[in-house]
């Protein structure tokens, strides 16, 4: 009997798994199910999108050759059946079943399976202060809310906006809205510095500067209060600790949380961070159940500690994994160094392993040096200056970090 492999999220790890592991075993019995009805898209595109590089909200789910990775896609080019706008309700390990049911119709199901992939992805924070449900304010996890977000603000219903959260997300949203659409923005971030989980203070402060002086208004150090609205419940400001910024529209950005809830009533552990915990393999704690993607923890490979890092191009490298480990490989995921790579207007900020305060957190005795130079030969045109801070550790010398 075919090998019966179901897997629980169909964006970005979900559809990496099934498409591998059907071309290592061409007669596995391979399920895709997802609660939305848009599947397989390159989530780090939806800024793009919303700022106009992405022209048709197609090309975030085609191929290189313009197919559409929809159901009917994946059923006949690549053998495997995608049931969509289904949810997963609890798993029964004992009898491995899996309980679905239908967004629409409420109809539930029961389906068997020899091997499950959890890759229930992760959920924007709501942060706990009043005014998050009022109208205008959005949050940005799948390819509905940046249609609704672009569709506002090409409509021309958004004059003001305000980006909660300065990360990655964040400021890759604020310069979607304000250099294609011209829209006033405002970053408001609690920490001291922007991307505080990524940057030192002493490259964000480059950053920094890039922000404003492409008209980001930024507010550093600041807590948000509340967001207030009108008698109809449309968003008019945001009031912070210090001030308060009117605004048409408000963009939450401040983290996501990892979607375990399913795993965790099924008796699988979770880790400090709330995702869940794979070994080397992507197996949870129960053999017959993989998981991977922005829902786990993965080890930091600088300090050996768990961490989240939720990013595309590890989901498809554990996809990966998953797929010749359940085919009878011995493939391990090493961890991560926590690499990432934006865009901020015309500068390109990239970092590796731990920053200062990190290391110092994780018991290193680091220190640091910051250096500027050309980025290529200087005399070879279009050459810009380069700032670069090396994170090092004082008693063994080595490299903790790289910004």
């Amino acid at each position: 009997m075919p090998e019966r492999i179901i897997i629980i999220g169909a964006v970005a790890l979900g559809p990496k798994v099934a498409c591998r592991l059907k071309r290592l075993n061409p007669e596995a019995r391979i399920t895709l199910i997802d609660r939305d009805n848009l599947i397989s898209y390159g989530g780090c595109g939806i800024p793009y999108y919303i700022g106009g590089d992405i022209a048709d909200l197609k090309g975030l789910f085609s191929t290189f050759a313009h197919a559409v990775r929809d159901i009917e896609f994946f059923r006949t080019d690549k053998g495997v059946d995608a049931l969509v706008g289904v949810e997963a309700i609890s798993i029964n390990r004992k009898e491995k079943k899996l309980l679905v049911r239908n967004v629409n119709s409420n109809k539930e199901l029961e389906l068997e399976y020899d091997k499950l992939v959890i890759a229930t992805g992760a959920t924007p924070v709501r942060p706990p202060f009043p005014g998050v449900d009022l109208s205008g304010v959005f949050v940005v996890s799948n390819l509905h809310h940046a249609s609704a977000i672009k569709e506002r603000i090409s409509k021309g219903a958004v004059e003001k906006a305000v980006v909660i959260g300065a990360g990655a997300v964040g400021i890759e949203l604020a310069e979607a809205m304000a250099d294609m659409w011209e829209v006033d923005t405002t970053i408001i971030e609690m920490a001291d510095h922007v991307l505080p989980a990524a940057l030192g203070k002493n490259i964000s402060a480059v950053v920094e500067k890039e922000l404003r002086e492409n008209d980001i208004n930024l507010l550093l150090s600041q807590k948000v209060v509340r967001i207030n609205g009108d008698k109809e419940n449309r968003v008019t400001s945001v009031e912070t600790t210090e001030t308060t910024v009117s605004c048409d529209m408000v963009v939450l950005a401040a983290g996501v949380r990892p979607n375990s809830e399913l795993a965790k009533d099924a008796g699988l552990a979770i880790g400090r961070y709330g995702g869940i915990l794979v070994d080397p393999c992507m197996q949870t704690t129960d053999p017959d159940i993989y998981a991977g993607g922005d829902c786990v923890e993965v080890q930091n490979i600088i300090n050996g500690q768990s961490m989240l890092m939720p990013l595309g191009s590890l989901a498809n490298r554990q996809g990966r994994i998953i797929a010749t480990n359940i085919n009878g490989g011995c493939e391990h995921f090493k961890g991560a160094v926590g690499s990432f790579c934006i865009k901020v207007f015309g500068l390109g900020v990239a970092k590796a392993g731990l920053t200062f305060e990190q290391a110092e957190s994780a018991g290193f005795d680091p220190v640091y040096s910051v250096v500027s130079q050309s980025d290529r030969a200087h005399f070879y045109p279009d050459s810009d200056f380069m700032y670069m801070k090396l994170i090092a550790d004082r008693k063994t010398r080595k490299i903790l970090g790289v910004e």
